[in-house]
C-alpha cells in the first residue's frame, strides 16, 4: 500500500496576501490573522479552513459595507448600459449568430464569396469584391466553388416552399462574375463544377439527365437516362452507365464511345487522369478499357467498397479483392439461432470493437494492382497485412505493407502499437525488406526515398533509406528536441510534428517548439535552424502552404509562416528570411489568424482575424499582407449587446508552478465591484487568449458571451499535472488561481461555481470533495469512480478503457492493482460525504466516451447522502446533445441553476420541488 500525500490548502508561493490585507483601511493586520488560522487550522477540515481563508478579506473589508457597493454598482451599470442601448444577449439572440462555414477565392483575386449561417434558420450565399463591397446574395443550401477562370460562381440554392418536398434534387446557381446575373438549374442531384483549366460543368439532374456546359456557352443535354459517371481529373472526359452500357464522352468535341454493354449492375467508375483509360465493375468482375478499345474482363470477386485508383502515369490499376464471409450454419432455424456474444482472453482485438467495426469490416478487401504491360495483377495485403501505403502516388512498383497484428492486444493497455514494414515490389512480386516493431506509423516521403516517422520512445524522428537500406535517428534529444517537453501523460511525449520535404526528398523539416529546423534524412549532416529567433523571441514559427496541392516544401526565401507568441498569445505572418536571418513580420497583432488562403492565379489572400470582441470575419490582402481589407461584417448586431472582455491572469500554483489563464470579464467592467465567476476548463486554454468563442448554444460547456452579457465573470485557468495524482494537480492549479481572482477584487467569494465536462467534468467533481468554496457545480459526463471506469468499455469505439489511465487523459500510470490508494485518492466516490456544493450533473445513456454508469454512481451517492443533486439525461443522445433543441435545453436549465445558486434567482419548477416523468411529456418545468 503507498503512502498518501497529503495537501494543505496554503497561500500562493510569492504572494501570501489573500484579498486586500495590504489596504490601508482593513482593521486587522495579516500577522493577526495568520495566527488565528495558526490556532484553529488542527481544529478545522481542509474544506472550512479553505473557507475561511478565501472569506477573512471580505468579512474584514473597508467601511463601505459590501452590500452596499454591489447595490450602487449595480446601479450606475444599468444607467451605463441604458445609456449605451445595449442589452443582454438572449437565447434567441444566441440562435441568430452568423457563422461563416464555407469561403473562398477567386483565382484571379478579384472575388470572395461565402457561405453565411445561422444556428437556426437559412444559409445565406453572399459575393463581394476584393475592395468590400457586397455584389450579390441569395438563400443557399450548400456549397460555393468558382471556376477556374474566376468567371463564374455556383452555389446551391434553397427551393421554394412549394418545392421543398420534392425528392429531384436542389437547384443550383450559376452567377456570373461580369453582369452579376444568375442562371438556375432545376431539380439538381449533383454537379461537378470546372475547377481546371478548359474544364467543364456537369449538372445531373433529378430526372438522370446530364448537362453539360462550357462556362459561358449553350448547354447541352446528353442524350438518355444516366444513372452515374464520373469525371477525369481533367474535366475534358466523361465515363456514365446508361441502362446496361458504359459510354465514354471527350470533350469539347463530344466524341462519344460505347465502350461496353452486358448484364450485371455496373458501378465505381474511375477515369485515369486524362481520361485514356477507364475502369469499372459489373457486379464483382472488374473491367477495363484503353483508349478506343472495348472494355475487356481483368479480374473476378472485386470488391466495390474500395475505389478503382490508376496511378498518375496511367500504368496500374489499383482495386479490392473481396474478402469471403463465414457460411451461415443452415442446419440451424432462423429462430433457434441463439443471440449470444462471446468474449475472449485471447483475442488480439476486443470483441466489443469487432461489433463496433463489424459492418466495416464485412466490407474489407485485400488491395491489388493490375500492371498494364503485364496483363497481370498481384494481390497486396492478407489478413495479417491491412494496410499498404503507394510509393511516389502509385507511379512505383514498390509499396510499402504494414500490419500491426502482433501488437494489437498490447496497444489495448498502451493506447499505442508498433507495427511490422514490409517493402513490397509489385512488379516482382516480392518483398524487398522488413522492418519488425518500428514504434510509430509509417509514411513515405513524396518522391518516394525513404520511409519516416517519429519514434517516442527514443523521442526522435527516424527515416529509413530506400536506397542504403539504412534506418537513422536524425533528431537526436540532446542535440533537437523535437518532443513535447511539456509532455504531462504517464507516456512518451509525442512530437510537434513536420513540415514536409523538400524536392526530390533532399531535406526534412521539422518542428521544435518554437523553431523550424532542416535536418539530413541520411542522418549526416547536423540540423539547420531555418527560423533563428523562435526560441529566444518565445514565438512558435509553423509552416503554411501557399498551394494545397504542393508535394515539396520551398524554404527558398518565399516560405510564408504563421507565428504565435506565447508570451502575448498574438499570431502573425511571417516570411522566412534568408539564411541566418530571421523571418520578416508581414502582419502581427494581439489577435488570433486563420490559415490563409491564396488566389490560384493572382498573388492575394484572404483570412480570418479574430479577438474575444472581434468576429472572424473574411479579410483581404495583397502579396505581403501590408495592405489588408475587411470584406465581411457577419455580426454587425453583436454593437446591440453587452459584451466582454480576455485578459490574461498569472498566478503560482501549489506545486510551485507559474501558470496563466483567462478571465472573461462583463463589458463596463466596474474594478469596484466583485462578480460572480464561473470556474470553467479543462487542461490548458491560455493559448485561445483571443479566441472570439462564437455564441451558441454548446453541447457541454457555458457560453462565455452570453454569460458575460448577465453579468457573470468566466475564468479558465490552465492546469498541469502530475503523473497519478491528477484530481490534486487540477486542485493545486485552480484554487490558486481563484484566490487570485478574488485577491483582485474580481471574484465574489461567496459566488463562485464551476463547470466542466468530460475531463473537466471529472475535475470539478473532484474540487467539490475538497472545498466548499463553490457555491454550485455543474458536471457534465464525470468519472467518480476510476476503479470501475478503468475496467469499462468506450462503447462508441468498443475499445476497453484501461491505456486511458496507465498511459493517457486519466494519467494514473498504473493498474488498479499495482496502486490501488492513487485510484481512490482520485476518485470522488469515495469522498462524497465530504461535497457540499450543490451538483448539476448532465449525463447522457447512450454516452459512448464515459459510461453512463458513473453519471449514476455520483448521483445516487449525493441522493443517498441529501446533498442537493440534480441529473439531466438528454435520452438517446450520446457524450452530449447533439439535436438543437436538446442544447438550447441543456443552456437554459444550466443558466438557471447558476442563477438561482449565484444571483440569487428563483428555482425553477424542475429543480424545486421538481417534476415528474408524466409531467415532462408536457411541459418542461424552466
Amino acid at each position: 500500500m503507498e503512502s498518501r500525500t497529503k495537501c494543505q490548502w496554503q497561500f500562493p508561493q510569492g504572494n501570501r496576501n489573500i484579498g486586500a490585507i495590504h489596504d490601508q483601511n482593513r482593521n486587522i493586520s495579516f500577522l493577526i490573522f495568520r495566527q488565528i488560522i495558526n490556532i484553529m487550522k488542527n481544529r478545522l477540515s481542509v474544506n472550512i479552513l479553505t473557507a475561511l481563508l478565501v472569506l477573512f478579506p471580505i468579512l474584514f473589508s473597508p467601511s463601505e459595507s459590501y452590500s452596499q457597493r454591489r447595490s450602487n454598482n449595480k446601479q450606475e451599470k444599468e444607467k451605463r448600459d441604458s445609456k449605451e442601448g445595449k442589452r443582454e444577449l438572449k437565447m434567441e439572440d444566441v440562435l441568430k449568430w452568423n457563422r461563416i462555414t464555407e469561403s473562398a477565392l477567386s483565382s484571379d483575386g478579384k472575388h470572395i464569396a461565402i457561405k453565411l449561417e445561422p444556428w437556426k434558420g437559412s444559409a445565406t450565399v453572399k459575393l463581394y469584391n476584393n475592395k468590400g463591397a457586397q455584389l450579390f446574395h441569395s438563400d443557399s443550401s450548400g456549397t460555393i466553388a468558382f471556376d477556374y477562370y474566376g468567371k463564374y460562381l455556383f452555389f446551391k440554392k434553397e427551393k421554394s416552399k412549394e418545392g421543398q418536398d420534392s425528392k429531384n434534387g436542389y437547384n443550383l446557381g450559376m452567377l456570373s462574375l461580369d453582369d452579376y446575373n444568375a442562371e438556375y438549374f432545376e431539380n439538381v442531384k449533383n454537379f461537378h463544377a470546372p475547377v481546371k483549366k478548359g474544364g467543364m460543368l456537369f449538372v445531373w439532374k433529378g430526372d438522370s439527365t446530364l448537362n453539360v456546359t462550357a462556362p459561358g456557352t449553350e448547354s447541352r443535354t446528353l442524350s438518355g437516362k444516366i444513372h452515374q459517371y464520373s469525371v477525369s481529373e481533367n474535366e475534358n472526359s466523361l465515363l456514365t452507365t446508361q441502362g446496361g452500357a458504359v459510354v465514354k464522352y471527350e470533350f469539347p468535341s463530344f466524341k462519344t464511345d460505347t465502350i461496353w454493354k452486358g448484364k450485371g449492375k455496373i458501378h465505381s467508375l474511375s477515369l485515369n487522369e486524362d481520361g485514356s483509360q477507364a475502369a469499372f465493375l459489373a457486379g464483382d468482375t472488374l473491367y477495363l478499357n484503353v483508349g478506343d478499345k472495348q472494355a475487356y474482363m481483368i479480374a473476378n470477386g472485386v470488391s466495390q467498397s474500395r475505389k478503382l485508383k490508376f496511378s498518375p502515369d496511367g500504368t496500374k490499376l489499383y482495386f479490392g479483392f473481396k474478402i469471403p464471409l463465414p457460411e451461415k450454419d443452415t442446419t440451424i432455424e432462423k429462430d433457434d439461432f441463439p443471440q449470444v456474444h462471446i468474449w475472449n482472453w485471447n483475442e488480439k482485438t476486443q470483441f466489443t470493437q469487432q461489433v463496433v467495426d463489424k459492418e466495416r469490416d464485412k466490407k474489407a478487401s485485400l488491395l491489388a494492382v493490375y500492371h498494364l504491360d503485364k496483363g497481370s495483377y498481384y494481390t497486396i495485403t492478407n489478413e495479417n497485412v491491412s494496410d499498404a501505403i503507394l510509393v511516389d502516388k502509385g507511379d512505383s512498383p514498390l509499396v510499402v505493407a504494414v500490419s500491426d497484428t502482433d501488437y494489437q492486444m498490447e496497444s489495448m493497455w498502451t493506447g499505442r502499437s508498433k507495427y511490422d514494414v514490409y517493402l513490397i515490389d509489385t512488379y516482382l512480386e516480392r518483398a524487398l525488406f522488413a522492418l519488425k516493431g518500428i514504434d510509430g506509423y509509417p509514411r513515405i516521403s513524396p518522391s518516394g526515398k525513404f520511409l519516416y516517422w517519429y519514434s517516442a520512445p527514443d523521442s526522435s524522428w527516424a527515416t529509413f533509406s530506400m536506397d542504403t537500406k539504412e534506418q537513422k535517428l536524425v533528431t537526436l534529444p540532446d542535440v533537437l528536441p523535437v518532443f513535447d517537453n511539456e509532455n504531462d501523460v504517464p507516456d512518451w511525449p509525442s512530437s510537434y510534428g513536420a513540415a514536409g520535404w523538400s524536392k526530390d526528398d533532399k531535406e526534412f523539416f521539422v518542428y521544435g517548439q518554437y523553431d523550424i529546423f532542416k535536418v539530413d534524412p541520411d542522418g549526416n549532416e547536423q540540423p539547420v535552424n531555418m527560423t533563428v529567433n523562435g526560441n529566444s523571441s518565445g514565438i512558435t514559427y509553423r509552416y503554411l502552404e501557399a498551394d494545397p496541392n504542393e508535394e515539396f516544401v520551398n524554404f527558398d526565401g518565399n516560405a510564408l509562416l504563421m507565428g504565435f507568441d506565447n508570451n502575448t498569445k498574438g499570431y502573425g505572418y511571417y516570411l522566412l528570411g534568408v539564411k541566418g536571418e530571421q523571418p520578416k513580420t508581414l502582419y502581427n497583432g494581439n489577435f488570433m489568424l486563420g490559415t490563409p488562403v491564396k488566389a490560384a492565379n493572382d498573388n492575394s489572400w484572404i483570412f480570418t482575424k479574430e479577438r474575444f470582441d472581434q468576429f472572424p470575419d473574411i479579410w483581404y490582402s495583397s502579396n505581403d499582407f501590408s495592405k489588408n481589407t475587411k470584406i465581411t461584417e457577419a455580426n454587425g448586431q453583436q454593437g446591440d449587446f453587452i459584451w466582454g472582455s480576455a485578459e490574461l491572469v498569472e498566478w503560482t500554483s501549489y506545486d510551485g508552478v507559474q501558470l496563466q489563464g483567462v478571465v472573461y470579464k462583463p463589458e463596463n467592467h466596474d474594478p469596484l465591484k466583485r462578480y460572480p465567476v464561473i470556474v470553467n476548463f479543462y487542461d490548458k486554454n491560455s493559448a485561445t487568449l483571443h479566441s472570439y468563442r462564437t455564441p451558441e448554444a454548446h453541447r457541454s460547456t457555458v457560453d462565455y458571451h452570453w454569460y458575460n452579457s448577465h453579468g457573470y465573470v468566466i475564468f479558465n485557468p490552465d492546469v498541469v499535472y502530475k503523473d497519478g495524482y491528477p484530481g490534486e494537480s487540477a486542485f493545486n492549479a485552480v484554487m490558486p488561481g481563484i484566490s487570485k481572482l478574488i485577491e483582485e477584487g474580481i471574484a465574489d467569494p461567496e459566488r463562485i461555481g464551476a463547470q466542466g465536462h468530460s475531463w473537466g467534468g471529472y475535475q470539478v467533481a473532484y474540487l467539490a470533495t475538497r472545498t466548499n468554496l463553490f457555491a454550485a457545480i455543474e458536471s457534465g459526463a464525470p468519472v467518480v469512480n476510476m476503479y470501475s471506469a478503468y475496467g469499462g468499455i468506450r462503447w462508441g469505439t468498443g475499445l476497453n478503457r484501461s491505456f486511458q489511465y496507465e498511459h493517457q487523459q486519466s494519467r494514473i500510470g498504473k493498474t488498479p492493482w499495482e496502486s490501488p490508494l492513487r485510484y481512490m485518492e482520485n476518485s470522488p466516490i469515495f469522498t462524497m460525504d465530504k461535497v457540499n456544493t450543490p451538483i448539476l450533473i448532465m449525463h447522457n445513456d447512450q454516452d459512448g466516451h464515459v459510461p453512463w454508469s458513473q453519471g449514476i454512481e455520483f448521483f445516487v451517492a449525493l441522493k443517498r447522502l441529501r446533498k442537493p443533486v440534480w441529473l439531466l439525461n438528454y435520452t438517446g443522445e450520446v457524450h452530449w446533445p447533439q439535436k438543437l433543441k436538446n442544447k438550447i435545453d441543456f443552456q437554459l436549465r444550466m443558466k438557471q441553476f447558476f442563477d438561482h445558486y449565484l444571483k440569487d434567482a428563483p428555482a425553477p419548477q424542475w429543480m424545486e420541488p421538481g417534476i415528474s416523468a408524466i409531467e415532462l411529456e408536457t411541459k418542461t418545468g424552466y
